[in-house]
């Protein structure tokens, strides 16, 4: 199974310290983001990679290179400056994606996710993993219910962690524009083609630089 780490995000909320580094380039503990989640990803047995990119993203194909040092082969989409938002980055980079489902990661996302069980999962349109909901997102985004992803108002949620497996189907037919991956997705809720899990573990939107400075804390090698 092939997957795709959408990196190519501005990180507004991340300056100044994205003022010259693509988010995703950004470092807790020695190490940036993109990095730990290749590593992740090439130990759960994903080495077929797809990376998209938009604002400053040379830097991520010079710090990233073809994917060899990691055990891997990296193909990259750019979007050129401004980028396409999630689900138009997604469509923009199918042309690379093969006629099978495919996992997508957030590029700035922390976490002890199990990626391998993914490859495993059975998939109709798409197969979100669910959090729940941080200090900073406690409304959530969709409800489970025996597997299915609905998108209730009112109602008790949980969080999208940004990973997610997606059927080629899911995006057929849908215009190469820029648009937000949300609004596909209620969609093909609607019709109950939409599973989904619920992680309980590790898990973190790096969102902020407070956020990545808790981060590096929870990395950092405890004092002798």
């Amino acid at each position: 199974m092939q997957a795709m780490i959408l990196a190519a995000g501005r990180g507004e909320r991340m300056r100044p310290l994205t003022n010259f580094t693509p988010k995703p380039l950004l470092k807790a503990a020695g190490k940036s983001l993109i990095e730990r989640t290749i590593e992740q990803l090439v130990s759960a047995g994903f080495t077929d990679l797809v990376i998209n990119h938009a604002y400053l993203g040379k830097q991520i194909e010079t710090a990233l290179g073809d994917g060899s040092k990691f055990g891997a082969t990296i193909v990259y989409s750019s979007e050129g400056e401004h980028g396409l938002e999630t689900a138009g980055g997604i469509i923009h980079a199918l042309h690379l994606m093969k006629d099978a489902p495919f996992l997508v990661v957030n590029g700035d996302i922390a976490t002890d996710f199990p990626f391998a069980e993914l490859k495993k999962k059975p998939v109709d349109l798409a197969h979100l993993v669910l959090v729940p909901n941080p200090e900073h997102h406690l409304l959530g985004d969709f409800q489970i219910h025996s597997n299915q992803i609905l998108s209730p108002e009112g109602e008790s949620r949980f969080t999208f962690s940004g990973i997610g497996i997606y059927s080629q189907e899911f995006f057929k037919n849908a215009p190469k524009d820029s648009k937000k991956l949300a609004p596909l997705l209620r969609s093909a809720m609607l019709e109950q083609r939409i599973t989904g899990q619920l992680f309980e573990d590790f898990w973190m939107d790096i969102g902020t630089p407070e956020r990545l400075k808790i981060l590096e804390n929870r990395l950092a090698p405890s004092p002798v």
